[in-house]
């Protein structure tokens, strides 16, 4: 008996705006479009020179190292509240082991980041040994957390909440470059001597390169796509938060996969702690604050949904880059910054009604 393919969804064909419609960034992909269209209207033309989007990029960059790794920790299904305490904490770890240690960085970097995925493992198994929700256990690490970056800090300084001396310390470390300062500065002097880019008046460049951090941004978001789009990994995380009884009926470790995703989002923060701190040259207890709420709403803007199952790691990459954009983009527009959590919580909003409304209509859900 044939098949009549107009009729069996199995073997129909969809068109490209289907398809198209069913991705989940689509919507941060609008939304990075609707706000640059905006600050086109609204803001000085500074802003979208390569120094005004290097202005936006870093901390977009910062912010969505760890929007990508919540989006997938939020596609398995949970959450981690304790982000942005993890970033404090991961802070004075790191500079308790260069500063009071003198490690230098081949042994503080791997030391800081293995400590932050071991609490983040705790995180994990908590979760799974009481079934308390990840939002219960997180949230009481995310005060557990602040409090003993706090006491850590004074212990470590003397009694002072920052802790100073970290470029001293990392000067001449070889591995300083690679979390730290602007990558390609010899190709951006000779952009500006050939007019290609802004340049002073010596001939030296007004942007002396692309920040690290922009590229490490860039580069976690390309393999954690590739990991969910193209591995078994990727596959495992999204049927763990689709129905973790049906994943763990058909073989999938789904105890490992969420452990693993809670020490991944607790490893991103410590990256994005040793990247600030060695920038700054010092840690303090107010590093990463609210940093866990920005990084779970770029990740919902990015696609993602609160019950698991359905995400995107570039989604959360285009919810970063609108939070850098509106966060410095306000600057270079007479309007009063502190629009900035108005306009954020409403792209919050418009981005999951959309979002559920575009799903409904494509796949018939309701």
């Amino acid at each position: 008996m044939q098949i009549d393919a107009q009729r069996d969804e199995r073997i129909k064909k969809e068109s490209l705006p289907a398809r198209l419609m069913r991705r989940p960034e689509l919507g941060a992909i609008g939304g990075v479009i609707l706000v640059t269209v905006f600050f086109l209207i609204t803001a000085d033309g500074a802003m979208f020179t390569l120094s005004g989007v290097m202005n936006f990029m870093t901390p977009a960059a910062q912010l969505g190292i760890l929007a990508i790794a919540a989006s997938m920790l939020m596609i398995g299904g949970e959450f981690d509240l304790s982000i942005g305490s993890m970033v404090a904490f991961s802070g004075l770890v790191f500079g308790a082991l260069v500063v009071n240690l003198g490690l230098p960085l081949i042994l503080a970097i791997p030391l800081t980041m293995a400590f932050a995925a071991a609490i983040g493992g705790v995180n994990g198994a908590i979760v799974l040994r009481t079934r308390l929700p990840s939002f219960i256990v997180t949230l009481a690490s995310l005060f557990i957390l602040r409090g003993l970056s706090l006491v850590g800090l004074k212990f470590f300084s003397g009694g002072s909440t920052q802790l100073r001396g970290v470029r001293e310390a990392v000067s001449g470390d070889f591995l300083a470059t690679v979390f730290s300062g602007d990558a390609f500065g010899g190709l951006f002097v000779w952009l500006a001597r050939h007019g290609v880019i802004d340049s002073f008046d010596n001939g030296m460049p007004k942007v002396p390169g692309i920040p690290v951090e922009i590229l490490w941004f860039i580069a976690f978001a390309l393999i954690a796509t590739y990991v969910l789009l193209r591995t078994s990994a990727g596959n495992w995380i999204f049927t763990t938060g689709g129905n973790s009884n049906a994943a763990q009926n058909s073989g999938v470790p789904v105890r490992r996969v969420k452990i693993s995703l809670f020490m991944l989002t607790a490893a991103a923060a410590a990256l994005v702690a040793i990247i600030t701190v060695i920038d700054a040259g010092s840690t303090d207890a107010r590093r990463g604050f609210q940093k866990e709420f920005e990084a779970i709403i770029a990740a919902v803007i990015g696609g993602c949904l609160l019950t698991g199952g359905y995400g995107s790691a570039i989604g959360a990459f285009f919810g970063a880059i609108i939070f850098g954009m509106v966060t410095i983009g306000l600057t270079y527009t007479r309007l009063d910054q502190d629009w900035f959590q108005v306009f954020l919580g409403g792209m919050l909003l418009l981005a999951v009604v959309f979002n559920n409304f575009i799903r409904q209509r494509v796949t018939g859900e309701r």
